[in-house]
């Protein structure tokens, strides 16, 4: 049974009856302002008589007689506070055991002050009533494991667990640097359309959205790429997105429909370029956050210290036997792996392009062995249509992924700016999208159109903020990095 069980009468009409005793007294039950001189943070910082006035959650109270004592709870702490009722005087005194709970807001008055035990409490020479909570805080609140209540009620889980409250803090904090980082590099934070007519910019299968006004079917963003390089082709040199994409997949631990993804573009910068700068930022922010480069993530020790290098050609080679830049008849692929032993031939058969059986093949044999940080480049032209082609070997695209854990983090290239192999590649995802492969790209005569009014040499990267959180916060799924997740 979850721990928030359902509330009963009795606890409603006690809770709504306390309500119409504040309201009786105060004529107001649900305050509109109160006047902080400090927040908790900033008073358990000061020194014993220190006059404050605070504000918070009640998370305990405790009366003996003629004295209690409790705490009020914020986003950043809590506080002891403590009460007598010589001081506040019989009636008030009383009228806070009757009609305060666990759960209420409260404002208090008065000066620091250290009990015997240590402890820096308020000692409170006048309270304000702020806030009456109809529902109590769940049994046992401050021990809250029900995973059900924690994601959809993870206001109460914030409450609850010190663990939950750090990590949503760090999440905040990690943006801050990521904006901070990139700000101080001289990029350019702007806005792309989250609904799209055409859905492009990332191998996905996208959501579909009807639009009443215009009566037309719009897809939710899976990339916002195609947009963002059109402003680098009006001219601005870096910019970058922070915002939310939507892939109509499969949900597991590592992966959710709706993700926020970082992704950024540069003009006149190459993919190694991008390798440098990205892996001074992963660097840069893994420290701030964590003090050291040697991590552990759920038992697994990481050194981001360092990153191994693999050639994804090579290694896929190898592995098939065969010339994967050449290929380019699926059933065949299939066949061969089937009669190898690599996959069953049932597994292979959703997979109807050359791309996806590659791609898959990867996935499962080179991914997901992959621990610590490697940086995999040098992949097939068919791979991703908006790649920039080598300029040694056509069949080749200048890209690397960043790969933790067997999960991709980044993925960056050299950008696609030649018009006529944009369509060309298009017209390629085209044929694959008809022969059945639902992630294969729209073409988008729009974005072709800004390509063919020039563009400079530019190199984007997408990072995958929820999964690389994952890691830095040594969560086991993305819904323990995620303030309100997605549930059934």
């Amino acid at each position: 049974m979850s721990e928030n069980k359902t509330m009963s009468t009795n606890e409603l009409e006690a809770r709504l009856q306390k309500a119409e005793n504040i309201r009786a007294r105060d004529g107001v039950v649900w305050k509109d302002k109160f006047d902080r001189s400090a927040t908790i943070a900033a008073a358990r910082e000061m020194a014993d008589g220190a006059p404050v006035r605070l504000a918070g959650r009640v998370t305990a109270l405790r009366w003996l007689g003629k004295l209690m004592f409790g705490r009020i709870y914020d986003i950043d702490g809590e506080i002891q506070f403590s009460m007598s009722r010589e001081e506040l005087g019989e009636e008030t005194y009383r009228f806070m055991k009757a009609n305060v709970d666990l759960g209420d807001f409260i404002g208090i008055t008065g000066e620091l002050y250290h009990t015997t035990a240590g402890e820096l409490t308020v000692k409170v020479s006048h309270y304000d009533i702020l806030s009456k909570a109809l529902r109590p805080l769940p049994e046992k609140f401050h021990g809250l494991t029900d995973m059900e209540t924690r994601y959809r009620q993870r206001y109460l889980d914030i409450i609850a667990n010190e663990d939950t409250r750090r990590t949503m803090k760090m999440r905040f904090r990690m943006l801050r640097l990521i904006r901070d980082y990139l700000n101080d590099n001289g990029f350019v934070e702007v806005e792309t359309p989250i609904m799209q007519v055409v859905a492009s910019g990332a191998a996905a299968r996208p959501f579909v959205t009807h639009h009443n006004a215009l009566d037309a079917d719009f897809y939710l963003r899976i990339a916002p790429e195609l947009f963002l390089k059109q402003t680098i082709a009006a001219g601005f040199d870096r910019v970058f997105e922070l915002g939310k994409n939507f892939r109509n997949e499969g949900m597991d631990a590592m992966h959710l429909q709706e993700f926020t993804m970082l992704e950024w573009y540069a003009a006149y910068w190459d993919f190694r370029k991008n390798i440098d700068f990205s892996w001074k930022m992963i660097q840069k922010i893994i420290m701030d956050l964590r003090g050291t480069l040697e991590i552990e993530y759920q038992g697994t020790k990481l050194d981001f210290s360092r990153y191994e290098e693999i050639d994804y050609t090579a290694r896929m080679n190898e592995l098939l036997g065969v010339d994967i830049l050449e290929f380019k008849d699926a059933d065949v692929l299939k066949k061969n792996l089937a009669a190898a032993g690599m996959f069953p031939a049932d597994e292979l058969e959703p997979l109807k392009s050359v791309p996806a059986i590659v791609d898959y093949v990867f996935k499962r044999k080179v991914r997901d062995q992959i621990i610590n940080p490697a940086i995999v480049y040098n992949y097939p032209a068919y791979m991703i249509p908006l790649a920039r082609r080598n300029d040694a070997d056509g069949r080749r695209i200048d890209i690397f992924q960043l790969i933790v854990c067997g999960a991709e983090l980044i993925k960056a290239y050299s950008e696609l700016v030649d018009p006529i192999i944009q369509r060309a590649a298009f017209e390629e995802q085209a044929r694959n999208k008809a022969a059945g492969d639902d992630e294969a790209f729209d073409l988008d005569e729009d974005f072709l159109r800004a390509m063919e009014h020039g563009m400079p040499p530019i190199s984007g990267l997408g990072l995958g903020i929820d999964r690389f959180f994952s890691i830095i916060a040594d969560a086991p799924t993305l819904r323990d990095v995620i303030l309100f997740p997605i549930m059934k």
